[in-house]
């Protein structure tokens, strides 16, 4: 097996409008990304573009973005596995490179959700489920996460102000990510007020301020081989574990609700194996927290608390940046918004900064091992990636 490292990371900020095309949102994160890794165009060997297709205008997006991006001749492909869509593309990136293909790929992740109405939006949320058995019915992505809610409470306890914790821990590291939407500061006050607009019910027992908005946004994460790393880069990031996995599309096929999801089980068990690390030695993570719940199940997923416990540690505030765990630091998705298919490359880039010392007021002390959660759809694509300095 060779080594492969991260050289470069970018982002663009993420907003709730943005207004240039396509071509040029993705050109914000590429940017950042190539001036990061202090690279040409020309040591880009190949590049995967990402983003979910049913929210862009654009048919086959990928040849569109390289040619504005200057990646041409070299060899584009489109990857898509909703939500984790950009650390799927990772993945690839790291296959193809281990199949000595490429050297130096740029995996650039993108979505424009604006382009079409929130109506629209939710409407194409919702066929991510199954078209012919379930969607129908009307379920949609904070109807599936209120599924899982409902069944925590009755099964462990879990409370509204469990959840409402997420968000204010999630708020209080957006207020300092100039990247983030939302840079506000939430209280559990907010959620008791019937004046305000987070106490706004959604799908009970989820409420406005438990769910992340949608955004637009770009990522790019410049992947190289060892060799190409070392004479490029002065701090490469290296991935030690990748894991994913996939599960039934029906909640008909999903038995146990209370186990949290399934992907991010299997995902990090593989992750973790292939790093040869337990969750013990993780520093630093960034989990797919398009709910507040989703962010309590990835603690039990990935083996930060047992099953039931994942309560406890936002209670005593040991996912923040100074407990034994620091989760989404930069404020996560609840924070950031939910550019589809940029999310899984902005929280790459968000470890990659921690690792290298260089995420200012969001850094977590001296982190050698971090971990990135990132799903597609309601648990349906699951991948886990863990990166390390050395």
């Amino acid at each position: 097996m060779k080594r492969v490292a991260i050289i470069g990371v970018g982002q663009s900020a993420f907003v709730r409008g943005y207004e240039g095309s396509i071509r040029e949102l993705a050109f914000e994160g590429f940017k950042e990304a190539m001036e990061d890794a202090k690279i040409s165009v020309k040591d880009i060997d190949a590049s995967i573009i990402c983003s979910a297709p049913e929210y862009d205008k654009q048919r086959s997006p990928a040849g569109v973005i390289v040619e504005y991006l200057g990646l041409i001749p070299q060899p584009t492909c489109y990857v898509e596995t909703v939500c984790s869509s950009s650390s799927t593309g990772l993945m690839v990136a790291y296959s193809m490179i281990q199949a000595a293909l490429y050297d130096v790929v740029a995996v650039i992740g993108f979505q424009k959700m604006s382009e079409i109405s929130s109506m629209e939006v939710q409407e194409r949320m919702g066929r991510g489920a199954d078209i012919q058995w379930e969607s129908p019915f009307g379920t949609m992505m904070p109807a599936y996460y209120a599924m899982y809610a409902r069944a925590y409470m009755e099964e462990y306890g879990l409370t509204l102000d469990d959840l409402a914790k997420v968000r204010v821990k999630a708020a209080t590291y957006g207020q300092i990510n100039e990247k983030a939407v939302y840079r506000k500061p939430v209280t559990l006050e907010d959620f008791t007020d019937p004046e305000s607009r987070l106490a706004a019910p959604v799908a009970d027992p989820l409420r406005v301020g438990d769910c992340c908005a949608n955004a637009d946004g770009s990522s790019c994460v410049i992947v190289a081989n060892g060799e190409k790393a070392k004479a490029m880069c002065e701090r490469p990031v290296w991935i030690l574990g990748l894991g994913a996995a996939s599960e039934a599309v029906n909640m008909a096929g999903r038995p146990d609700l209370t186990r949290g999801l399934r992907v991010g089980i299997e995902a990090g068990e593989k992750a973790y194996k292939m790093a040869g690390v337990t969750p013990k030695d993780i520093d630093v993570a960034e989990v797919h927290d398009c709910f507040t719940i989703a962010e309590i199940m990835a603690y039990e997923n990935l083996g930060f608390a047992k099953p039931g416990e994942g309560r406890d540690l936002i209670r005593s505030k040991e996912t923040y940046k100074e407990g034994s765990i620091p989760v989404n630091v930069d404020g996560g998705l609840l924070s950031k918004g939910h550019p589809i298919g940029a999310t899984g490359g902005s929280q790459i880039r968000t470890i990659v900064k921690q690792l290298r010392g260089e995420a200012g007021q969001m850094q977590v002390k001296d982190p050698a091992i971090g971990l990135i959660h990132n799903i597609g759809g309601v648990g349906l694509y699951g991948n886990v990636t863990i990166l390390g300095r050395e």
